[in-house]
This record gives structure tokens, sequence and C-alpha cells, in this order.
């Protein structure tokens, strides 16, 4: 589905076919907003990103928070999956690494920021992905990183809770390093697959190898 372009917009309400366990709280519907941040309970349109932790009232997921515009250049699109190859890599995956689970894939949202730019319209678009996994209470966000144009817009990416109970800020957030081909979102990585970070959203949170690009 493609999300309408706008600057500092964000989709319609989307209703998940399964909710998603975001340390401890249940969610059964999100946002995909404009500036690189998905949502639970309301749109979010602040262009200008804040460090984390906020120790604020929001649940937020922040795989690249910028100004971002995609009202001429790249699109924003979101699909989910109950069924499929989508579902079926995520659960091989999962069991690959995290045998003990014996985990199976239930749900996949992706979210894509395909070649977008940057407020007002400038540079060649960026590629930014986020990808939510889950069965019951187990659930994993995984951010993958394509090709960053240079910026000197302040950037975020990383998780953060409600008043910050749980958060990450992935190194080079709020640094130079954050966007251009040297961006540490492109070439680092928490799972050793560089362009790649994957957490684990739960009370004890884990580490997920995922390196696949679901484009």
């Amino acid at each position: 589905l493609l999300s309408p372009a706008s600057d500092d917009g964000s989709s319609p309400l989307i209703r998940l076919r399964q909710c998603f366990m975001y340390f401890g709280r249940k969610y059964c519907q999100l946002y995909v907003n404009q500036n690189g941040v998905l949502t639970f309970e309301r749109p979010w349109g602040r262009y200008i990103a804040q460090r984390f932790p906020m120790s604020g009232p929001i649940d937020i997921i922040a795989p690249y928070w910028t100004d971002l515009d995609n009202r001429k250049i790249g699109n924003v699109t979101y699909n989910q999956y109950t069924s499929g190859p989508v579902l079926k890599q995520a659960t091989s995956d999962i069991n690959k690494y995290f045998p003990i689970y014996n985990f199976e894939a239930s749900w996949v949202f992706v979210a894509t920021w395909h070649e977008v730019a940057y407020y007002p319209n400038f540079g060649d678009g960026s590629t930014i992905q986020v990808v939510l996994i889950s069965k019951g209470q187990l659930s994993f966000v995984l951010m993958n990183y394509g090709t960053i144009y240079p910026t000197n817009y302040d950037v975020q990416a990383g998780y953060d809770t409600k008043e910050s109970t749980h958060y990450f800020s992935i190194p080079g957030s709020f640094s130079e390093n954050a966007s251009g081909p040297n961006s540490t979102f492109r070439l680092s990585s928490n799972v050793n697959v560089p362009g790649c970070w994957v957490f684990q959203m739960n009370e004890k949170a884990g580490r997920l190898f995922f390196g696949l690009l679901f484009l």
C-alpha cells in the first residue's frame, strides 16, 4: 500500500491483522509517519528529531527520524502479511538463529521509505525500512538501511517507550555520521550484517539476526 505523499504527514490509521506486543503493551493499530517513524496511538508529524531517551508520553519506533519529504521524490509503502513467502522467510530466519524459541511467525509488517528526499525535496533520496515480526508475546523489530543521502539535519534512529522505560539509540544518531556514504547505520550492525539492526521488543530484550531486505 502507498502512503499519501506529504510533508510531515502520515499514513491513515492502519488496523493490524494481529496485535503487536511492544514492551508489555498490546497495539492493534499503527501509523507510518513520513518522517521515518512508526507510532501506535496517534500520528507523529514532528520533523525535528529528538534524542532518545525522550522520557515522553509515546511509544515510538524510529528507523530514520529526520525531516523527510516525499511530495516529489520517493514513496512510502507498507504492507502486512499473515501467510506466504515473507512470513515463511521470517519464520525460517528466526528459528535459524533462535532455535530455543521454536518460533513460527504469524504476522509480519513491512514499511519502506524508498528513495525519499529531505525537505524541501532535495537529495537523490534515501531508502530505509522497518520490519515488525510477531507471534503472541514474542515480537521483533528489524531496521534495514540502503542508500542514505547526506543531510545536515539531525537524525535519530532506534526506539523509545513511554517514559523511556526501554529505549535504544543506534550509534551515529545525532552525529555527522548519521547520513551519507559513511552512515553508521549503513556500515555497522548489532548482528554483524552491515546495514541491519535488530531488536526484540519484549521486557527482556534480546537480539535477532535478520539480514534480508524486503523491498
